[in-house]
């Protein structure tokens, strides 16, 4: 990793709307859903189930190019679940739902990916102490992948 630290810059535009910058990669605009905000942008909640999808895409893109294979074009879906934790509204759980582009019969070594790929993922590490996230992989037929046992879910 070249710079282990990174910044992003936000400010707030009107009410619960904030511009968010993210320099060279240009900027997005967030907002709370009604009655709070205008819902004019996603919500933090949303970024951070996409960050998380899109770093276990990406994880599972590299372990399988890692051996050379071909994932296809992966796609990707999240879906969190919130709920009331001592009063207040917290992000509890996310299932994440991999589909690879290729049929799982033509990745060599797909065993060894499955057990290794969300180990690279930075995000999803970085919050499973306080956030259950469920991972599911299915090839491009739809087959669920079976996650070795050292991973947090089954398919």
């Amino acid at each position: 990793m070249e710079n282990p630290t990174f910044e992003v810059n936000l400010e707030l535009l009107d009410n619960y709307k904030f511009a968010i910058d993210f320099g060279e990669f240009g900027e997005i605009i967030t907002d709370e859903p009604e009655p709070l905000g205008a819902g004019e942008g996603p919500n933090p909640s949303r970024l951070l189930a996409a960050a998380t999808a899109n770093c276990l895409a990406a994880s599972l893109m590299f372990a399988i190019r890692k051996y050379k294979g071909d994932p296809g074009k992966v796609t990707a879906t999240v879906k969190g679940h919130l709920e009331r934790v001592d009063g207040r509204w917290r992000v509890t759980s996310m299932d994440v739902d991999l589909r690879l582009g290729n049929s799982a019969a033509k990745l060599e070594k797909l065993d060894r990916v499955l057990a290794q790929f969300e180990d690279f993922c930075v995000v999803t590490q970085s919050v499973r102490s306080g956030i259950e996230v469920n991972v599911h992989v299915r090839d491009q037929d739809g087959t669920g992948l079976v996650l070795p046992d050292n991973c947090d879910d089954q398919t």
